[in-house]
């Protein structure tokens, strides 16, 4: 098969999917008669998103696969497609969501200890049901608390490829922001930290409203808008 016919191929598959495709799930399109290797593949991935330069659209690779999606400089404009806004979350929610992401796996009784407030239900079920975080084990202390960890979806979601694309803890330090306090260098939580219980009655909870404000951001892919 000729490498331009290839390329239209891997182009048409990507645009017609409603996921991110993967090198092994373009390569189960051919046969083997059509003599399409995996070199071939990537090289026709290579061409596709070079020939996006320029363009409103962009070809990138997140954490299930490859995808075509808007350019951030044009996504104001685009995002008017949408009539229907995209949900804001709360600070509390995000500080938790990003905790998460940065010292998993962690339990909710850890989340709580470095807040300083206690986490919702309401906040753990939203990230949840967002499939953003969860449950990958329970620690070996009494009571078992759930340990949480980030998805798949979590990665496609904010456009990375893997945590390595995280920002690092100095840039995060660089918000000034005193509840969110990630680390004192990279090291795990105390040891005394994990006998803690989940619950903490004496603790101030963070509220989390109803998911009933908009934002002004709509969707950024066609994922995002379903």
């Amino acid at each position: 098969m000729q490498q331009e016919q290839l390329n239209d191929i891997v182009e048409a598959a990507l645009f017609a999917a409603q996921q991110p495709l993967t090198l092994p799930m373009l390569a189960a399109l051919f046969h083997e008669e059509d003599g399409v290797g995996h070199d071939d593949l990537a090289r026709a991935v290579e061409t596709l998103a070079q020939a996006c330069e320029g363009h409103g659209i962009e070809l990138v690779e997140v954490a299930s696969g490859f995808r075509y999606q808007v350019r951030e400089a044009v996504h104001p404009w685009v995002a008017r497609l949408w009539s229907e806004r995209q949900t804001r979350y709360s600070r509390a929610l995000l500080e938790t969501l990003a905790l998460i992401a940065y010292r998993q796996p962690i339990t909710r009784g850890e989340i709580e200890q470095v807040r300083g407030v206690g986490v919702s239900t309401s906040i753990m079920h939203t990230l949840e049901e967002r499939e953003w975080v969860r449950v990958v084990g329970y620690r070996d202390v009494p009571g078992k608390p759930a340990l949480f960890g980030t998805t798949r979806q979590f990665l496609d979601y904010f456009n990375l490829k893997s945590l390595d694309q995280l920002p690092t803890l100095a840039e995060i330090r660089e918000i000034a922001d005193p509840q969110l306090a990630l680390a004192p260098e990279a090291s795990a939580l105390p040891q005394g930290v994990y006998a803690q219980s989940e619950a903490q009655p004496n603790a101030q909870t963070d509220v989390e409203p109803a998911d009933t404000t908009a934002s002004d951001e709509a969707p950024r892919t066609t994922e995002d808008a379903v």
